[in-house]
């Protein structure tokens, strides 16, 4: 590895790191018991350096400062992106690179709680990328089909289109799980020592322990140590959760092959043995099971075993054993067996209650005030918020949920403009901002969601293939896509 290189361009940049992760994720599926003990040029190259500033200055979360109050923004009109990371790399090389504190921010929850936001410094953001690009090829070679959350290539919908495969065929009943506390509450011993069993490299060891050690920054100035838990915020949270989180996985995929194949897993029930899959976004998770009330019960007992050796437990308010029969919520949808228009039982996937509700106040909270402004911005403001909610449940049974947004859409629009416009009557409404009654600002027009069509999402299940496998995106294909990135950026 040539430590003195120079920084390359930024399509070179890309496809060097492409490279490198298809040859990582190669290695480590062909030797699932493999140490990796050189990986630390590879986290200081400057082609990966320079990819994960690209990816870190792309998210909207760069515009935020952590504990230094530098902004990605910043640091390109001060030093310059050059020779930022020319001082972040030579501290790396040198051993002289700490992580800072990550800066507390509050995000009210359901219920009236709080989750504990970490947002760490540019810098850091930065390391932690470049840290992620080169331990995800790795670890995703060995994670199970059944995981879902913050994997590249899979989603949500992936999720709940197995939990309708699976109910629609006899794993009537489920255990629906959430952990407590998962990313504050993670155990750092077990987070590295899974760690450990796939990475050698005692510095790319160092720098995971320390991102897990670095601190909080609380919102009233105190110092507060981290003794569990990942923060959220962080770009390696997501992974390091999955990497603990897969021994839940891995229970379940052993226990999964142990009932053999599909003529054994019928014999299995004809003796009145249970059979079950188990379905896990992030620290959300759901059991199927085909068998009887008690196999689910006694499912529970099980997952608590599992997750008291990460430090975790299971939150009692968020558990429970549930017929689909009588319906439940995972992940944002309603998830319930009814009787269709056939005359026949179906699972059928609707927008749940409570996502319907949160969509609707965040309209309320756009139309409520904000009379200063045009048409055109308002209707901004809401079709981003209304075409994003719509588009994650148009794979769903969504037409009537979008018929009845698109009328309290119409309404919230409208009385916003009877307040803008108090003294102007139905006609000078009609001929300025609602033609055919919808309302219109010149180009922008509001999101109808009634439009939208919903179409079944296909069913993957184990065919998801990560990204670095030939054949799922040609180099090209990649270029291009950093080239509409840097675009953004540019903009």
């Amino acid at each position: 590895m040539n430590n003195d290189a120079s920084w390359p361009e930024p399509n070179a940049a890309r496809e060097r790191v492409l490279g490198i992760q298809r040859k990582l994720h190669r290695w480590s599926s062909d030797d699932q018991t493999r140490r990796f003990t050189d990986l630390y040029n590879l986290v200081i190259d400057p082609s990966t350096l320079l990819v994960a500033w690209l990816r870190v200055r792309a998210n909207r979360g760069s515009r935020t400062a952590g504990v230094d109050g530098k902004s990605a923004s910043q640091i390109e009109s001060g030093p310059g992106v050059e020779r930022f990371l020319n001082e972040l790399r030579d501290e790396l090389r040198r051993g002289t690179y700490r992580p800072q504190p990550v800066r507390e921010r509050r995000i009210p929850k359901a219920g009236g709680k709080t989750r504990r936001l970490g947002i760490a410094t540019v810098r850091d953001r930065v390391v932690q990328s470049a840290l992620k690009i080169v331990l995800e090829p790795i670890f995703e070679a060995q994670f199970q089909p059944c995981s879902y959350g913050f994997r590249p290539g899979r989603r949500a919908q992936d999720a709940i289109a197995e939990t309708h495969h699976l109910t629609s065929r006899s794993y009537e009943w489920l255990l629906e799980a959430d952990i407590e506390a998962c990313f504050d509450r993670l155990d750092h011993v077990a987070v590295m020592d899974r760690v450990r069993g796939r990475i050698g490299d005692k510095r790319v060891l160092g720098l995971t322990k320390a991102f897990l050690k670095a601190g909080i920054l609380t919102e009233l100035g105190g110092l507060e140590e981290t003794l569990t838990g990942t923060p959220q915020g962080g770009i390696t949270s997501p992974l390091l959760a999955n990497i603990a989180l897969a021994a839940l996985d891995d229970h379940f995929a052993r226990a999964w092959k142990a009932m053999g194949v599909n003529w054994q897993r019928q014999q299995r029930r004809r003796h009145g043995e249970a059979n079950y899959r188990l379905i896990r976004y992030a620290d959300d998770f759901i059991v199927c099971v085909s068998g009887e009330r008690a196999h689910a019960e006694a499912l529970a007992n099980q997952v608590e075993k599992v997750l008291k050796t990460l430090g975790l437990t299971l939150s009692r308010e968020k558990t429970r054993i549930v017929h689909v029969d009588e319906g439940f919520d995972f992940l944002g949808f309603h998830i319930k067996r009814c009787r269709g228009r056939s005359g026949h039982r179906h699972v059928y996937t609707y927008p749940s209650k409570r996502s319907l509700a949160s969509v609707k106040a965040k309209v309320r909270d756009i139309t409520r005030s904000g009379l200063n402004q045009t048409l055109a911005q308002l209707l901004y403001r809401v079709n981003v918020v209304v075409r994003g909610w719509c588009n994650y449940f148009r794979h769903g049974a969504s037409k009537r949920t979008f018929s009845y947004l698109r009328a309290f859409v119409w309404r919230r629009v409208v009385c916003w403009l009877r307040r803008k416009y108090p003294r102007r009557n139905w006609g000078w409404l009609l001929d300025h901002y609602l033609p055919r009654w919808w309302p219109t600002d010149g180009e922008v027009t509001l999101f109808n969601p009634a439009s939208l069509p919903v179409v079944r999402y296909r069913y993957r299940g184990c065919r998801i293939r990560p990204p670095w496998e030939l054949g799922i995106m040609t180099d090209r294909e990649q270029v291009l896509g950093l080239e509409r990135l840097q675009a953004l950026i540019a903009r």
